[in-house]
């Protein structure tokens, strides 16, 4: 009896992964086509008169997860469509056991608008009603428009897993014109997609976990066809220069496969006294690909970079058609800290980049050029190893030496003493991103020597910049390009925001206080190597008290604090991620690892933390964190090393040691730093470890430990990553490690983490 209950219960947990698999959109390009095809994506905008609607799939076998990649899908394509009212419309409906009308074709005339009200849409659940809801959209989908010839477009994201009929209703919806997309979720069901979409049906089916193809395939049908009968297209999404082209591709489910294995003899009750049994068969699950041969479709833009104008190793990163800027890997030179002398000792690429505006004057462009000369006599010898760039700039800016173009110090200052006064506006964010492109660019001593060294600009200015610099910047960092700034102590915040880091700005109370800033200079250039976590993968959580003991004017602090330092982690959504949780009365997210993909979005959320006051509770934080923001929901990665940052004074920390164990337990590296007159047993129970303290005696001292921070966190993230710590299975479902993979085995859920409850 206990043996065939036990039998039963394995064969319904096994039965609950019949048909469940990883849906892959397999597409054979090598690494060079990719960013073809994501440049070209990025550039494709369709303009035209049409009718959009989204019909999003918000049932329980999409899940909440296969949702949300859902509403990304749909927020990507929406921008590259021209919305307003005398061009594109577009228009929502959310369907599950009934069909939802979220947004109205007339409801917004702007992209912005409309992409707030696509986040805010909820997942609602329930079955997968396909039939209804295209019923539905073809008596109310598309009100009229007084024109009847405006192309009206439907674009169906669904997993293909319908209940009930239909076809019947694809048919009719296809006959009175409409023009189906359908868009694969999570684990897609391809021949129902095939069934339902617009012929041909390579140009209208699609898979959403590959959005940068999905848009561009769109856009490329877009622009072809509208449809078998007709040669027009609905829109010119295709740019000048690029061209759409068909491709092989294969569309495959890993399927679950039942195979018998044989019988063996069990219970099946009694006659009289007798026990009766049977044969009962045994079956093996084994999964396998189920393989959809198909032409895909894609618009390919000529790449830049294809004549490989990087020398020494570096990087093309393509910025259009014609545009391009040289990532350059990063070295290491020597330690600054140990030089005794004061000489440019390390390894790195420098370009200075001199104002010379109107707004600067005649006397303060010369005394930047005294500056700049007197720091090339104080640092550079024959045998240092910094090669050296020139420019300046006003409105437009002029590369007066190329980097390493002269070698040796005479010709140097002879360089800076030939730069002549240009006057004009000073343009530094257009010369930031100019330099950014052109700046780097050096040929090779020899074909076989590498360049890899840190590339770092020295922005010695004097006035305002007469143009926007925080994008300019952040697109120059992004490309690992440091940012040094030499400026007046009265510019001091535009400098912060130009380098992103206030221990890379250098400013001065007075015109005579500039020659003695030369050794901070010096320092600066030779510390770049040691800074930041660029390329660094981590999903970091700061945790901040913002208890009553801690104050709200110290809160301040702790913000600034995690500003400073986040800046130093390259924040995008396959590099480092970044989360906040706050905690005095209670534990709240701030934002979440997955809310923000760019550091300006970071430092943005970290300002609007609001202080709480009361009593907290670190350990009640640290429930919150391992309980909520380190799930798979929240934006948790698999396989990606994560840390957690615990800024307090101590107070509230007698119960967060078994918490912060269990952290550590799964994987979690937990740091903690100190603030004030707290016993360092209590932080060294958090952390687990004295290498992961730090106790500073001040809040305003806590700016003098970011780089110390960020190299503990740094050295601790390279370690080896296990996948099932944290635990990435949902709903207590239990993670099982394959050959650089694993799975989950779900109990009463289903799906790739067990988020879907079954029915």
């Amino acid at each position: 009896m206990f043996f065939s209950s036990q039998l039963k219960l394995l064969l319904a947990i096994l039965l609950t992964q019949v048909g469940s698999g990883l849906a892959v959109q397999e597409i054979k390009t090598d690494h060079e086509t990719v960013l073809k095809i994501n440049t070209a994506g990025k550039m494709m905008k369709c303009s035209a008169v049409m009718d959009v609607l989204f019909v999003m799939d918000g049932s329980y076998s999409v899940g909440k997860g296969g949702f949300e990649r859902s509403r990304h899908c749909v927020q990507k394509l929406c921008e590259a469509l021209d919305i307003s009212p005398k061009k594109v419309r577009v228009g929502v409906i959310q369907f599950g056991s009934t069909p939802r009308l979220e947004i109205s074709l007339d409801s917004y005339s702007s992209r912005e608008d409309l992409k707030k009200r696509i986040k805010k849409i909820h997942y609602r659940g329930g079955s997968t009603q396909t039939g209804l809801v295209l019923k539905y959209v073809l008596r109310k989908g598309f009100p009229s428009r007084g024109n009847s010839i405006v192309p009206r477009i439907v674009i169906l994201l669904t997993d293909g897993k319908s209940q009930g009929a239909v076809q019947l209703a694809a048919s009719e919806l296809k006959q009175s014109g409409v023009l189906l997309f359908a868009v694969g979720l999570r684990y897609p069901r391809w021949e129902e997609l095939h069934s339902l979409a617009s012929v041909p049906v390579e140009s209208h089916v699609f898979f959403a976990e590959h959005f940068s193809d999905a848009v561009n395939g769109l856009l490329t049908s877009l622009s072809s066809s509208s449809s078998s009968s007709s040669s027009s297209s609905i829109c010119m999404a295709i740019p000048a220069g690029c061209t759409a082209e068909s491709y092989s591709c294969v569309q495959k489910t890993l399927e679950t496969i039942k195979q018998l294995q044989g019988n063996f003899m069990c219970w099946k009750g009694s006659k009289g006294y007798s026990p009766h049994t049977s044969l009962c068969p045994y079956y093996r699950y084994t999964k396998a690909y189920k393989q959809l041969p198909t032409v895909c479709h894609r618009t390919v833009c000529a790449d830049p970079c294809d004549s490989q104008p990087c020398q020494n190793g570096g990087t093309c990163m393509s910025e259009g058609l014609e545009k391009y800027s040289c990532e350059c890997p990063a070295g290491y030179g020597s330690d600054p800290n140990c030089a005794p002398l004061l000489t440019l000792d390390c390894s790195v690429d420098v370009l200075f980049l001199v104002e010379s505006s109107t707004a600067l004057t005649l006397e303060g462009f010369l005394r930047l050029k005294s500056f700049l000369k007197r720091f090339m006599q104080a640092v550079l010898s024959s045998d240092t190893p910094v090669k050296i760039g020139l420019a300046q700039y006003s409105n437009d800016v002029k590369l007066e030496a190329q980097i390493g173009q002269h070698r040796e110090l005479v010709k140097l200052v002879q360089a800076v003493d030939s730069l002549q006064y240009r006057k004009g506006e000073a343009k530094t964010g257009n010369a930031l991103r100019y330099i950014t492109r052109h700046g780097f660019q050096s040929a090779p001593v020899f074909a076989d020597v590498q360049d890899d060294l840190p590339r770092v600009v020295v922005l010695i200015t004097g006035s305002p910049s007469a143009d926007p610099v925080v994008e300019p910047a952040k697109y120059a960092r992004d490309r690992e390009i440091f940012i040094i700034g030499v400026a007046p102590e009265r510019m001091k915040e535009e400098i912060n925001n130009i380098t992103g880091n206030p221990q890379r700005t250098i400013t001065y109370s007075s015109p005579d206080r500039l020659s003695a800033k030369i050794p901070e200079l010096k320092a600066k250039i030779c510390s770049v190597d040691n800074q930041g976590c660029l390329g660094q993968a981590v999903d970091l959580i700061f945790v901040l008290d913002a208890s009553a003991s801690v104050g709200k004017d110290n809160f301040v602090h702790l913000q600034d604090f995690v500003r400073s330092t986040s800046v130093q982690f390259d924040v995008n959504r396959d590099v480092a991620q970044v989360s906040l949780v706050i905690y005095g009365r209670r534990p709240v997210s701030v934002f979440e690892l997955d809310t923000h993909d760019s550091g300006s979005a970071v430092l943005r959320a970290v300002g609007e933390a609001s202080f709480q006051g009361g009593k907290g509770s670190t350990g009640s934080a640290l429930l919150h964190v391992h309980s909520h923001s380190l799930t798979m929901g929240k934006g948790a990665r698999p396989g990606v090393n994560k840390a957690v940052i615990v800024l307090t004074d101590g107070t509230g920390a007698e119960d967060a040691a078994v918490p912060a164990q269990r952290l550590r337990d799964n994987g979690v590296s937990v740091f903690v730093i100190g603030t004030g007159d707290v016993q360092r047993d209590s932080l060294l129970r958090i952390a687990g470890s004295e290498d992961h303290v730090i106790t500073v005696p001040f809040y305003e001292d806590l700016k003098y430990f970011e780089d110390v921070l960020v190299q503990m966190v740094c050295s601790d993230v390279k370690k080896p990553v296990n996948l099932c710590r944290p635990n990435p299975c949902m709903n207590d479902g239990i993670c099982v490690l394959l050959n650089r993979s694993y799975r989950c085995e779900c109990r009463g859920w289903e799906g790739p983490h067990c988020e879907t409850r079954l029915y």
